[in-house]
């Protein structure tokens, strides 16, 4: 732990007279003049193509639901200190009660080179989960994203900041470090261990971003022959945008030590009493989209992951396989706080053992946003 904060410390002398940076919440508050009110729905509509069952009923039904419903509270209190709460109150596809989503509180003593978060809030780990829901380009998140970044929100403590005129380039670096529990959202730690996540962004030029992201961190406890599961991850992304053309990728690798894998072993890796299994992981997305004078902004997103032989699941299947998935979507924009996205997916299975997955499970997804 003495490591760790020292490396800390070390980095932020380094950047901490070079570092406005997108806040760890979604939106910031605008005002001292008390608390606000925010938030945003999406209600949404998925059709999916996975044929009939022998009676003829559809294997997954198409339905009408609530992506997501948020609502929050954001504020200042003099001086340099903020607070931000936002709550998630749709069910969603897999139902639940509503609960708390981000709650943190943020000191800012050095303005915008450096500041403390302390609560619950988004990983400083990969730049798609790094970008706000309601500014996701595709309805969903990368498969890749989905596995190799979760868990998304974590209880812990963050360092953030960003430079303000270094070299004559505003915003040229911006930071996140934290220190988590480990264990996700709404849950506190179940071992001694703490996760360390990092997340830097270099913007050379204002159409330009380049950013890298790490977490590692231990899961559980130590087993009986004094083993214990450990993930790793890393993550690279690029932004390019002008002419209203934007291009974005990220990739993403993981390695698992000690996770079990999925359909009774099968494609996963032999282990012996002593020793956990390890399992590489990988993934990336590539996205290009632009904007018309119309407000219309179609959208083309090639992404892929690779499980190394675990299971995950994807649209309510659990498999083992590599996923493969073209993303072709219209977004609409009808104001600046309200848009419309459609997005068709067209998925291809990887092969196991030179014997293909491939079966029917494209979708066809329409959603609307309302932000206040």
């Amino acid at each position: 732990m003495k490591k760790v904060i020292l490396l800390i410390g070390l980095f932020l002398l380094t950047v901490v007279n070079s570092n406005s940076i997108f806040a760890q919440g979604c939106v910031e508050t605008t005002s001292d003049d008390g608390p606000q009110i925010v938030g945003y729905i999406q209600p949404q509509f998925n059709s999916y193509f996975f044929g009939d069952k022998a009676n003829g009923d559809p294997i997954k039904p198409s339905t009408f639901f609530f992506k997501r419903a948020r609502v929050g509270i954001v504020g200042s209190i003099p001086y340099d200190v903020s607070y931000y709460v936002m709550a998630e109150f749709s069910p969603g596809l897999s139902g639940g009660s509503p609960y708390l989503l981000d709650v943190f509180v943020t000191y800012a003593p050095f303005g915008k080179y450096l500041k403390f978060s302390l609560g619950q809030f988004k990983s400083p780990f990969s730049l798609e989960l790094n970008t706000p829901c309601f500014a996701l380009h595709t309805i969903n998140r990368s498969t890749a994203v989905n596995e190799l970044a979760a868990p998304f929100r974590d209880m812990g403590l963050m360092f953030l900041g960003s430079s303000d005129s270094l070299f004559g380039i505003v915003d040229l670096i911006s930071y996140k470090i934290a220190i988590l529990n480990g264990t996700g959202i709404n849950t506190i730690d179940d071992n001694s261990n703490k996760d360390i996540a990092a997340r830097l962004v270099i913007a050379p030029f204002e159409w330009l971003k380049v950013g890298g992201s790490y977490r590692t961190g231990f899961v559980g406890t130590k087993d009986i022959n004094d083993e214990q599961k450990k993930r790793t991850r890393t993550a690279v992304d690029l932004t390019f945008e002008k002419w209203n053309f934007m291009l974005q990728g990220e990739y993403l690798m993981g390695q698992d030590i000690g996770e079990i894998a999925g359909g009774g072993g099968c494609g996963g890796k032999a282990t012996t009493a002593a020793t956990l299994p390890t399992y590489d992981k990988d993934g990336f997305w590539v996205a290009a989209m632009y904007m018309t004078p119309w407000n219309l902004q179609p959208i083309v997103k090639y992404e892929t992951y690779n499980p190394d032989g675990t299971a995950y699941s994807y649209q309510g299947s659990i498999q083992t396989y590599d996923q493969n998935t073209f993303t072709f979507g219209l977004n609409y924009f009808i104001n600046d706080w309200t848009r419309v996205q459609a997005n068709y997916l067209y998925n291809s299975e990887g092969k196991t053992a030179g014997v293909s997955n491939e079966y029917d499970n494209d979708a066809f997804m329409i959603q609307v946003q309302a932000k206040f």
